[in-house]
């Protein structure tokens, strides 16, 4: 017992030391939620300057076979798969990724989406399962316009938040 609640102090102070150190391969400047590393985070690789949401969930292997691997046609077979993810990349929070998964440098999945296939390079998928929204550009012009619903400002998050709120149509909510 107390080894599981030092492993769970571990886990929730130092996530990125945890990872590591149940074998999961991260570069440097990551910043991570907690996360469900699944049962083989040896086949998870995670690259630069990551951002990792809470409540992301690594599933290496597909554990359906369970359904037919009792035959005798089929004893032995089992599904896994690594998953990667390349450098300066965003995982939204709750997403799933499956067997497989791969995402390219600079690429974004949005919260709550289940990737089983590979982001390329620059792109922006979500959904479930998880197909293509638009590119990394696009989305930082369409933030950098903004939609009258998001403010877009310099600064630290504080100062953005309190200039946003300071705004006649926000000034009836409290940060």
């Amino acid at each position: 017992m107390i080894k599981k609640i030092i492993s769970y102090l571990h886990m929730r102070l130092d996530p990125i030391g945890y990872a590591r150190k149940i074998g999961v391969k991260i570069g440097s400047g990551c910043r991570i939620g907690i996360a469900n590393w699944g049962s083989e985070p040896y086949l998870i690789s995670i690259g630069d300057e990551v951002l990792l949401s809470s409540q992301v969930t690594f599933i290496n292997h597909d554990g359906a076979t369970w359904a037919f691997r009792n035959r005798p046609e089929y004893k032995g077979v089992a599904k896994f798969g690594q998953i990667k993810i390349g450098n300066r990349c965003f995982v939204g929070w709750g997403a799933i990724l499956l067997p497989g998964a791969e995402m390219g440098d600079n690429s974004v999945l949005a919260a709550g989406a289940v990737l089983s296939k590979k982001i390329p390079s620059g792109e922006i998928w979500g959904g479930v399962p998880a197909k293509r929204i638009m590119t990394v550009d696009e989305f930082a012009e369409k933030c950098k316009q903004g939609d009258g619903n998001i403010y877009i400002g310099s600064g630290n998050k504080r100062e953005i938040l309190e200039k946003y709120f300071s705004e006649e149509k926000h000034n009836d909510t409290e940060i």
